[in-house]
């Protein structure tokens, strides 16, 4: 630890606004781990599989409150408003799964992109402390004693190394997140897409099968 905190001190103002990006990123990484594995995500392939056998008994409410057991998750949501107008046209039953889709997906997608722009910033903020350092580096060759100036040499060299390698240690680990929860966020909404086309045809063939009421 004496070393880091040495490390820190000796990279100059700089190092503040990385460490304060690096928190920020921290934060973001938390929330959208937290929100898209244990809020948003569901065993889809199992889920579906008893929505499927619900709708083909022809149990529609009981196929709504299985998916107002799992409120929060992105396929649920999608799914409950398909089954809501379970009674009505295609075209109606197609509309209701688009409005959920369009409302779910912006939540899957929320701040995700952000930890893109935090991996840039650390970075260029690394690389400004670095040309901050060998410009007082350059200068320090100049009116300085010998003396004076391997001192302030080493000085200026330490502030560019520390905040080009403190930018590098914030920007690797938010890209690699980035990378990370982009898939997750793909797959959910891949899942998403996919069982809403499934649903809209169980749909639709129980509505022509006169599995409605009054059809």
């Amino acid at each position: 630890m004496g070393g880091i905190a040495k490390a820190y001190v000796e990279g100059g103002m700089f190092m503040h606004f990385i460490l304060a990006v690096s928190i920020f990123g921290l934060g973001v990484m938390i929330e959208r781990f937290i929100f898209l594995f244990f809020r948003y995500n569901i065993n889809a392939t199992a889920f579906m599989a008893q929505i499927q056998k619900l709708v083909m008994a022809n149990n529609i409410d009981r196929a709504i409150k299985l998916c107002n057991a799992a409120a929060n998750a992105a396929l649920p949501r999608v799914i409950k408003a398909g089954l809501t107008r379970a009674n009505k046209s295609e075209i109606e039953v197609s509309n209701a799964i688009e409005e959920a889709s369009l409302e779910v997906v912006p939540l899957l997608q929320k701040r995700t992109p952000t930890l893109l722009a935090i991996a840039n910033i650390a970075t260029l903020l690394g690389l400004l402390g670095t040309i901050t350092g060998m410009i007082a580096a350059f200068e320090s060759l100049g009116g300085a004693s010998p003396e004076e100036r391997s001192v302030l040499l080493s000085k200026g060299i330490a502030v560019a190394m520390n905040t080009t390698a403190f930018g590098l240690i914030v920007a690797v680990p938010c890209m690699i997140a980035h990378v990370f929860l982009s898939g997750i966020t793909k797959k959910i909404i891949d899942e998403v897409d996919q069982y809403s086309v499934v649903l809209e045809n169980l749909l639709a063939a129980r509505f022509r099968a006169g599995g409605a009421p009054g059809a």
